[in-house]
Protein backbone atom coordinates (compact mmCIF):
# COMPACT_ATOMS: atom_id res chain seq x y z
CA UNK A 1 0.00 0.00 0.00
CA UNK A 2 1.95 3.28 -1.14
CA UNK A 3 1.03 6.40 1.22
CA UNK A 4 -1.54 8.20 -0.76
CA UNK A 5 -4.02 5.07 -0.11
CA UNK A 6 -2.56 4.53 3.18
CA UNK A 7 -4.03 8.46 3.87
CA UNK A 8 -7.19 7.95 2.47
CA UNK A 9 -7.88 4.67 4.52
CA UNK A 10 -6.74 7.35 7.93
CA UNK A 11 -8.93 10.09 6.40
CA UNK A 12 -12.12 8.12 5.80
CA UNK A 13 -11.36 6.70 9.62
CA UNK A 14 -10.90 10.47 10.80
CA UNK A 15 -13.97 11.80 9.49
CA UNK A 16 -16.52 9.31 7.64
CA UNK A 17 -18.06 9.29 4.35
CA UNK A 18 -18.53 13.22 3.10
CA UNK A 19 -20.79 12.45 0.14
CA UNK A 20 -19.95 15.13 -2.26
CA UNK A 21 -21.10 16.61 -4.15
CA UNK A 22 -24.40 18.28 -2.02
CA UNK A 23 -27.09 19.53 -4.22
CA UNK A 24 -29.84 22.02 -3.03
CA UNK A 25 -33.32 20.71 -1.83
CA UNK A 26 -36.60 22.02 -1.74
CA UNK A 27 -36.00 23.70 1.71
CA UNK A 28 -33.09 25.38 0.19
CA UNK A 29 -30.75 22.98 2.26
CA UNK A 30 -27.93 20.85 1.26
CA UNK A 31 -27.99 17.58 0.72
CA UNK A 32 -26.19 15.07 0.23
CA UNK A 33 -26.25 11.68 -1.92
CA UNK A 34 -23.61 9.02 -1.84
CA UNK A 35 -24.90 8.57 -5.67
CA UNK A 36 -25.45 12.25 -6.92
CA UNK A 37 -25.73 13.26 -9.70
CA UNK A 38 -29.14 11.43 -9.75
CA UNK A 39 -30.37 13.14 -12.78
CA UNK A 40 -29.26 15.99 -15.22
CA UNK A 41 -30.18 18.31 -13.40
CA UNK A 42 -28.09 17.50 -10.62
CA UNK A 43 -25.43 17.57 -13.20
CA UNK A 44 -26.09 20.94 -13.99
CA UNK A 45 -26.53 22.50 -10.67
CA UNK A 46 -23.44 20.84 -9.76
CA UNK A 47 -21.76 22.07 -12.64
CA UNK A 48 -23.13 25.87 -11.68
CA UNK A 49 -21.80 25.17 -8.20
CA UNK A 50 -18.76 24.33 -9.10
CA UNK A 51 -18.05 28.04 -11.05
CA UNK A 52 -20.13 29.90 -7.88
CA UNK A 53 -17.70 27.94 -5.46
CA UNK A 54 -14.84 29.77 -6.83
CA UNK A 55 -13.18 32.03 -4.43
CA UNK A 56 -15.87 31.59 -1.61
CA UNK A 57 -17.34 29.05 0.74
CA UNK A 58 -19.91 26.51 0.03
CA UNK A 59 -22.21 28.20 2.55
CA UNK A 60 -22.48 31.22 0.00
CA UNK A 61 -22.71 29.03 -2.73
CA UNK A 62 -25.83 27.52 -1.05
CA UNK A 63 -27.64 30.71 -0.64
CA UNK A 64 -26.87 31.73 -4.61
CA UNK A 65 -28.14 28.34 -5.46
CA UNK A 66 -31.05 28.46 -3.28
CA UNK A 67 -31.76 32.07 -4.94
CA UNK A 68 -31.69 30.62 -8.36
CA UNK A 69 -33.87 27.60 -7.55
CA UNK A 70 -36.30 30.18 -5.66
CA UNK A 71 -36.84 32.65 -9.04
CA UNK A 72 -36.85 29.80 -11.30
CA UNK A 73 -33.64 30.50 -13.14
CA UNK A 74 -31.95 27.25 -12.38
CA UNK A 75 -31.41 25.51 -15.65
CA UNK A 76 -29.52 26.13 -18.88
CA UNK A 77 -32.63 27.97 -20.94
CA UNK A 78 -33.46 29.75 -17.71
CA UNK A 79 -29.50 31.16 -17.42
CA UNK A 80 -29.81 31.87 -21.41
CA UNK A 81 -32.74 34.06 -21.35
CA UNK A 82 -31.95 35.91 -17.83
CA UNK A 83 -30.34 39.17 -18.28
CA UNK A 84 -26.72 39.20 -17.25
CA UNK A 85 -27.17 42.42 -14.23
CA UNK A 86 -30.53 40.28 -12.71
CA UNK A 87 -28.13 36.97 -12.88
CA UNK A 88 -25.58 38.74 -11.16
CA UNK A 89 -28.14 39.88 -8.41
CA UNK A 90 -29.11 36.39 -7.86
CA UNK A 91 -26.05 34.88 -7.46
CA UNK A 92 -24.42 38.18 -4.97
CA UNK A 93 -23.79 35.60 -2.14
CA UNK A 94 -21.36 33.97 -3.53
CA UNK A 95 -19.38 36.80 -4.24
CA UNK A 96 -17.68 38.20 -7.41
CA UNK A 97 -21.01 38.00 -8.85
CA UNK A 98 -20.90 40.12 -12.03
CA UNK A 99 -17.95 37.86 -12.98
CA UNK A 100 -19.22 34.57 -12.49
CA UNK A 101 -22.87 35.60 -13.90
CA UNK A 102 -20.65 36.04 -16.92
CA UNK A 103 -19.09 32.62 -16.33
CA UNK A 104 -22.42 31.31 -16.18
CA UNK A 105 -23.56 32.53 -19.21
CA UNK A 106 -20.15 31.76 -21.37
CA UNK A 107 -21.14 27.83 -19.79
CA UNK A 108 -24.35 27.87 -20.66
CA UNK A 109 -23.84 29.05 -23.89
CA UNK A 110 -20.86 26.96 -24.65
CA UNK A 111 -22.78 24.48 -27.33
CA UNK A 112 -19.54 21.72 -27.13
CA UNK A 113 -19.39 18.90 -25.46
CA UNK A 114 -18.33 18.64 -21.76
CA UNK A 115 -14.70 17.45 -22.44
CA UNK A 116 -11.46 19.11 -20.05
CA UNK A 117 -10.23 20.42 -23.66
CA UNK A 118 -13.73 22.40 -24.20
CA UNK A 119 -14.36 23.22 -20.37
CA UNK A 120 -10.75 24.65 -20.53
CA UNK A 121 -11.55 27.14 -23.35
CA UNK A 122 -14.96 28.68 -21.51
CA UNK A 123 -13.77 32.25 -20.01
CA UNK A 124 -13.52 32.17 -16.47
CA UNK A 125 -12.87 28.35 -15.77
CA UNK A 126 -9.68 27.03 -14.56
CA UNK A 127 -8.37 23.52 -14.60
CA UNK A 128 -9.84 22.92 -10.63
CA UNK A 129 -13.15 24.36 -11.75
CA UNK A 130 -13.24 22.04 -15.09
CA UNK A 131 -12.20 18.99 -13.15
CA UNK A 132 -14.80 19.82 -10.26
CA UNK A 133 -17.27 19.48 -13.00
CA UNK A 134 -16.01 16.75 -14.95
CA UNK A 135 -15.57 14.58 -11.78
CA UNK A 136 -18.46 15.36 -9.36
CA UNK A 137 -21.50 16.37 -12.51
CA UNK A 138 -20.34 13.58 -15.40
CA UNK A 139 -18.73 10.83 -13.30
CA UNK A 140 -15.44 11.49 -15.13
CA UNK A 141 -12.24 10.22 -13.40
CA UNK A 142 -10.20 12.47 -13.19
CA UNK A 143 -9.04 14.20 -9.50
CA UNK A 144 -9.68 17.55 -8.54
CA UNK A 145 -6.59 19.50 -6.96
CA UNK A 146 -7.37 22.48 -4.74
CA UNK A 147 -5.57 24.48 -1.88
CA UNK A 148 -6.64 22.03 0.50
CA UNK A 149 -5.65 19.24 -1.23
CA UNK A 150 -1.70 21.13 -1.66
CA UNK A 151 -1.85 22.52 1.92
CA UNK A 152 -2.61 18.52 3.50
CA UNK A 153 -0.12 16.84 1.22
CA UNK A 154 2.69 20.12 1.99
CA UNK A 155 2.01 19.38 5.33
CA UNK A 156 2.38 15.66 5.68
CA UNK A 157 5.39 16.10 3.20
CA UNK A 158 4.00 14.15 0.36
CA UNK A 159 4.79 17.12 -2.44
CA UNK A 160 6.41 20.18 -2.66
CA UNK A 161 5.72 23.84 -1.97
CA UNK A 162 6.60 24.12 -5.87
CA UNK A 163 4.16 21.30 -6.77
CA UNK A 164 2.35 22.63 -9.94
CA UNK A 165 -1.65 21.60 -10.24
CA UNK A 166 -0.59 19.17 -13.07
CA UNK A 167 1.67 17.60 -11.01
CA UNK A 168 -0.04 16.98 -8.08
CA UNK A 169 -3.06 15.76 -10.04
CA UNK A 170 -0.18 13.10 -11.66
CA UNK A 171 0.20 12.01 -8.32
CA UNK A 172 -3.04 10.45 -7.57
CA UNK A 173 -3.51 9.28 -10.77
CA UNK A 174 -0.16 7.29 -10.69
CA UNK A 175 -0.73 6.18 -7.37
CA UNK A 176 -4.86 5.13 -7.18
CA UNK A 177 -6.71 3.37 -9.35
CA UNK A 178 -9.47 5.52 -11.42
CA UNK A 179 -12.88 5.24 -9.56
CA UNK A 180 -14.84 7.76 -9.32
CA UNK A 181 -16.39 7.41 -6.02
CA UNK A 182 -12.60 6.75 -4.81
CA UNK A 183 -11.87 10.51 -6.50
CA UNK A 184 -14.88 12.09 -5.21
CA UNK A 185 -14.21 10.83 -1.45
CA UNK A 186 -10.57 10.93 -1.25
CA UNK A 187 -10.91 14.99 -2.65
CA UNK A 188 -13.72 16.02 -0.16
CA UNK A 189 -11.59 14.23 2.53
CA UNK A 190 -8.60 16.17 2.01
CA UNK A 191 -10.82 19.55 1.93
CA UNK A 192 -12.02 18.60 5.45
CA UNK A 193 -8.66 17.58 6.62
CA UNK A 194 -7.27 20.78 4.99
CA UNK A 195 -10.00 22.69 6.96
CA UNK A 196 -9.18 21.40 10.57
CA UNK A 197 -5.11 22.08 10.02
CA UNK A 198 -4.87 21.32 14.01
CA UNK A 199 -5.53 17.61 13.07
CA UNK A 200 -2.76 17.08 10.33
CA UNK A 201 0.37 16.40 12.88
CA UNK A 202 -1.98 13.62 14.86
CA UNK A 203 -2.37 12.15 10.89
CA UNK A 204 1.20 12.70 9.98
CA UNK A 205 2.08 10.53 12.26
CA UNK A 206 -0.33 8.02 11.22
CA UNK A 207 0.48 8.16 8.00
CA UNK A 208 4.40 7.19 8.70
CA UNK A 209 3.43 4.56 11.55
CA UNK A 210 5.35 1.57 11.12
Amino acid sequence: MNNLQKLYKILLKEYGPQGWWPVINSKGKAQYHLNTPRNRQDSFEIAVGAILTQNTNWKNVERALTNLKQYKQLSKKAIKEIEQEKLAQLIRPSGYFNQKAKKLKEFVNCNKSVTRENLLQIWGLGPETADSILLYAYNQPIFVIDAYTKRVLTKLNLCKEIATYDELQNLFHKNLKKDVQLFKEYHALLVEAGKNKGHLENIKKKLFSS
